[in-house]
């Protein structure tokens, strides 16, 4: 899908993609939606601009909104009560939806997509690996990828014009590379960006079409597909083949999620077979790398519109490690570095979305859920509501503050889901975000290029699409 909304570099965020003063969302009544041409033009809105069109349903109709969309019938859910129910209380009776299919056509049946058995199994082998204790250990890891990639840009010229969601990508690919894999992936940033970058586009697409095409069939959006899966096939093959060659040579099995998965053995002690092997890998690196670059990228971005914020976290910054690498108890105290990482994903979430499908009759906040229905949340939409957010246009950081977050209700704020499948990764994914935007905001002041406007495409994730242009100067 392709978007008309675009943030502009010189304003506040609006309130929905489009401009326009902000429009009070209320829970709505039983069964309330748009119906006959309502509906059409609700769904037509929703399919040209997802983000616009499901601020605008939802601020029309409410919270929990139905809408039937030719044999599906599908709930807008922006509501703290019913996500609680839908992704905790009652999270058994739901599955991810039909609209992950395109998802699974890339990923298979990795952590992400999986369901049942195989996915309770998989989480258990890949959790001790994001330990709070194994996510410390790879603070010096996160700093040293931070540093070489400032050291490089230091060599430079003062005032360079980049492309800051390419220069994040290379650099917490870099960084999945040597803590998940332990391998150097750096060298292969400018072709794996792009392949996933496809891959997201096609699941997207293919997600959306009421009418699905076979995805063996010889179409140009198949072939596209088929061409950047098999660079992320090689990519995995790559890195599993060479752990192997290093065990066959003696050497050191590592206590890296690699190493987890390699030794794993069912019940009969039969080890993980190629396809889920494949399967994890790729899971692992397509998650580890992209929403964490989306949200620097966005974090950066925002700091540049809101200068006196960008004041403070580089004051924090050096008030607590200098000019020193930051160590894993300093980034610990920086507590404003880490609010305003928690508000950029409010604004610009790189998880806009995400949905379940009912798998038995259920009743949500007094509306009935027949098997096969489908519950979205946009979270784009639901940190923006005004019941929970004073003023949820703004850029506000202090928000986040201990007092203020008791205010809201727990799941009004849900960046990394909620429940038993809440992100694996949120942990890795905001000390990696610390660290780094800890080395880089000392050493550069990142400013909007000149004529730049960000376009927030929905894919899978939540992009800038094109990049975004911004200015590095030296400190």
């Amino acid at each position: 899908m392709r978007l008309s909304s675009d943030l502009s570099p010189t304003a506040s965020l609006p309130s929905s993609p489009r401009s326009g003063s902000p429009t009070r969302v209320s829970r709505s009544a039983p069964d309330a939606g748009p119906t006959g041409l309502s509906l059409l033009r609700h769904h037509l809105r929703i399919l040209r601009d997802p983000l616009a069109g499901i601020h605008e349903v939802t601020a029309r109709y409410g919270s929990m909104v139905r809408m039937d969309w030719g044999p599906f019938v599908f709930w807008l859910a922006n509501d703290p009560d019913a996500i609680k129910h839908v992704l905790v209380d009652n999270a058994k009776a739901y599955h991810k939806s039909r609209n992950y299919d395109g998802l699974r056509l890339a990923l298979g049946k990795g952590l992400v997509t999986s369901e049942g058995e195989l996915w309770r199994a998989q989480r258990k082998l890949v959790a001790p690996a994001f330990t709070p204790a194994r996510i410390q250990r790879y603070v010096p890891a996160f700093v040293k990828a931070a540093e070489d990639a400032a050291d490089g840009w230091r060599a430079g010229t003062d005032r360079s014009r980049t492309d800051v969601h390419h220069d994040m990508m290379a650099l917490t690919f870099r960084i999945v590379g040597h803590t998940l894999f332990g391998t150097e992936l750096g060298a292969d940033a400018d072709r794996i960006g792009p392949a996933f970058e496809e891959v997201l586009r096609f699941a997207e697409d293919y997600s959306m079409s009421l009418v699905r095409i076979p995805h063996r069939w010889p179409t140009p959006a198949n072939y596209r597909f088929d061409r950047a899966l098999a660079t992320l096939d090689a990519l995995v093959e790559r890195i599993v083949r060479e752990r192997r060659e290093r065990l066959a040579r003696g050497g050191d099995a590592g206590e890296d999620v690699l190493a987890a998965l390699l030794a794993a053995r069912d019940e009969s002690g039969r080890e993980m077979d190629a396809r889920q092997l494949r399967d994890e890998v790729l899971t692992l690196v397509g998650a580890g790398h992209e929403t964490t670059a989306n949200a620097l990228s966005f974090t950066l971005y925002l700091l540049s519109l809101h200068p006196h914020w960008e004041r403070r976290v580089v004051e924090e910054i050096r008030g607590i490690s200098g000019e020193r690498s930051p160590s894993m108890e300093e980034l610990g105290r920086m507590s404003l570095l880490e609010r305003v990482i928690e508000e950029s994903m409010r604004l610009l979430p790189p998880v806009w979305g995400f949905e379940r499908q009912a798998q038995e009759d259920d009743v949500v906040l007094g509306r009935r859920i027949d098997k096969g229905h489908i519950l979205g949340v946009s979270t784009w939409t639901l940190h923006r509501m005004p019941e929970y957010w004073e003023n949820p246009e703004g850029f506000d950081p202090d928000r986040f503050l201990p007092e203020r977050k008791k205010e809201r209700p727990r799941f009004a704020y849900v960046p990394f889901g909620a429940g038993p499948r809440i992100c694996l990764g949120a942990s890795f994914a905001m000390l990696e975000a610390k660290a780094i935007l800890a080395v880089l905001l000392r050493r550069f002041r990142f400013e909007v290029a000149s004529g730049y406007r960000l376009v927030p495409e929905p894919l899978v994730t939540l992009r800038p699409k094109g990049g975004i242009a911004m200015v590095r100067h030296f400190r």
